[in-house]
């Protein structure tokens, strides 16, 4: 199978590169101005500034670029918020208490850097950075009261007890015990997708889609989120720790359930591919504005880290 896209038209390396630079500039500026220096605001610069990829924050401003056509103030706001709530997830999910990591994008991770308290105490702060950009920062943009309290919303529930919190305590629970496959894509798609989803969905409504275009972009990223999840997965297998900058072979030591553990990873690459073809044929509605969100479905599947 094929995918339905030439990235050869597309210089996805350039883009992202470009639109990490703007969203590290602004989450620099947005810790200066919202905390205090010190050992909990050096914590959480640590943590946030340690080479992330920003698929959340990128896939809300490729959305909207894909209505409006060009990127707007707003939509940087709102991708920064949910970096923030990102980076705040893996510090937790990193602590000896649920992971247990010590490594995290080649770097050691906050609670290795710091101690487990200040890492926590990161955490909890950027979570509450998060609301705080969304509140106070993307009101001066977006359009409507209404669309930034609809957001606030949304993200709420897709960070928390009916979202990635609740994933997580999934995944956690189910270690040592044989799940289903609907059982374990209900689970990423709370852990995984829920963020991803709300990122992609932000962009739109922030770009005035309409009900047909919010709900291509919404599919878009459902699929997206869950090939992302299954990559995460072989590459838990099979990936280079030296290249993804933290120990593989964690997921079968802890017995989790993934996708290679239930289908092989024959069928989990097969499983992706099929993923990311479905999730470009929901942007066939689009012109070439979307090409930047296909471009990153190719790179979803095809990244080694």
């Amino acid at each position: 199978m094929t995918l339905n896209f030439n990235h050869n038209i597309f210089d996805l390396n350039n883009y992202l590169k470009e639109k990490r630079a703007v969203i590290n500039e602004k989450i620099t500026f947005y810790i200066q101005k919202y905390t205090s220096s010190g050992r909990l605001s050096d914590a959480m610069r640590y943590a946030v500034m340690a080479g992330g990829k920003r698929l959340r924050p990128i896939l809300c401003i490729a959305a909207g670029e894909t209505v409006l056509g060009v990127s707007d103030d707003h939509l940087v706001a709102a991708g920064c918020a949910v970096e923030f709530i990102h980076t705040y997830s893996l510090i937790h999910d990193d602590l000896p208490a649920m992971d247990d990591d010590s490594l995290r994008r080649g770097n050691p991770t906050c609670h290795v850097a710091f101690d487990e308290a200040t890492a926590i105490l990161a955490g909890d702060a950027l979570l509450t950075l998060a609301f705080e950009v969304l509140s106070v920062e993307m009101p001066r943009c977006a359009d409507t009261v209404a669309d930034c309290l609809k957001i606030i919303g949304m993200i709420s529930k897709a960070a928390g007890a009916r979202g990635m919190v609740e994933g997580q305590m999934r995944d956690m629970s189910s270690e040592g015990r044989l799940l289903s496959l609907a059982a374990l894509e209900s689970l990423h798609g709370l852990k995984t997708g829920a963020l991803i989803t709300a990122s992609d969905e932000t962009g739109a409504l922030l770009a005035g889609a309409d009900e047909r275009q919010q709900t291509h972009l919404k599919e878009y990223a459902r699929l997206l989120g869950t090939a992302f999840q299954v990559t995460d997965d072989i590459l838990n297998v099979e990936g280079d720790p030296v290249v993804m900058g933290k120990a593989v072979g964690t997921d079968a030591a802890k017995k989790k359930n993934t996708y290679p553990a239930l289908m092989g990873l024959s069928a989990s690459r097969e499983k992706a591919r099929h993923l990311i073809d479905d999730a470009l044929r929901t942007l066939d509605i689009f012109d070439t504005k979307a090409d930047p969100l296909r471009a990153i479905a190719a790179y979803v599947i095809e990244r080694d880290k």
